[in-house]
């Protein structure tokens, strides 16, 4: 007979998915090598729609250190809702069928994860890079108002749709990179860029279909405590997955 899932056992969970984050950190700061991709911009240099500027690298980005950063939040964020501090006002939160923590957290390390593959894709124009960013981190936020708003099985959709439809817009951007819409010449991304995409875009869905099963209440999913525990594995391979497809690939010293 399996165990329930208790508030306790899911601190045990949040402690074992931070430090296995941590850990993950550590290790990739320590084995990597300096590869860097740019961030560049490209300026008018007479009446609009004439001529352009050629395309100028504003500063570039240390691939390493920004796998870092999406598993040192995820770490953090564990080790936060574990912590005496806060953990009473997590459980309490999970006891109303709320997690007002996942959703910063989400906001800000799901919306560096995207930033990284549209870099590896080939996006390099500042513009695009923050308006990825900003709309993925509304996705999330959507998804933070359809727990604030409405309750498992009332029927209220609108912030899960809303957020879906701001959601896919990063992975059309994607797309057209991967695929070389309109490329010229032999134009290709590498293999390994087709499967970060893949496995990645799989994992980023699956969150959005845990928060469907939930407020469906399909079967076991109706005992919210399920679907909390199922966000923290999923974060934990999605971050993993990315982490070391892109080390794997770029990163190795």
């Amino acid at each position: 007979m399996k165990k329930p899932i208790t508030a306790q056992s899911l601190r045990k969970t949040n402690l074992l998915a931070g430090i296995l984050h941590l850990g993950q950190m550590i290790a990739v700061l320590a084995l990597s090598n300096d590869f860097s991709l740019p961030i560049t911009a490209t300026y008018m240099s007479g009446p609009p729609g004439s001529t352009f500027a050629a395309p100028v690298v504003l500063f570039n980005t240390p691939i390493g250190l920004t796998v870092a950063i999406f598993l040192g939040l995820s770490a953090l964020a564990h080790f936060v809702v574990a912590s005496p501090q806060f953990f009473g006002r997590y459980s309490q939160g999970i006891a109303e069928q709320r997690n007002y923590f996942r959703w910063v957290e989400y906001a800000i390390s799901s919306s560096v994860m995207i930033v990284l593959i549209a870099q590896v894709t080939g996006v390099a124009e500042i513009s695009a890079i923050i308006a990825i960013f900003g709309v993925n981190s509304s996705m999330i936020l959507f998804g933070w108002l359809q727990e604030k708003y409405e309750t498992p099985g009332s029927g209220g959709w609108l912030p899960f749709i809303f957020g879906c439809i701001a959601g896919i817009v990063p992975w059309v951007v994607l797309l057209f990179y991967v695929l070389s819409i309109g490329g010229v010449g032999e134009t290709s991304a590498p293999t390994f860029v087709y499967g970060i995409v893949f496995t990645i875009f799989v994992f980023f869905n699956s969150f959005a279909l845990v928060q469907w099963l939930q407020y469906k209440k399909v079967g076991k999913w109706s005992d919210y405590i399920r679907g909390e525990r199922t966000y923290i594995t999923l974060s934990l391979i999605a971050k993993s997955a990315l982490a070391w497809q892109i080390f794997a690939n770029t990163l190795i010293s």
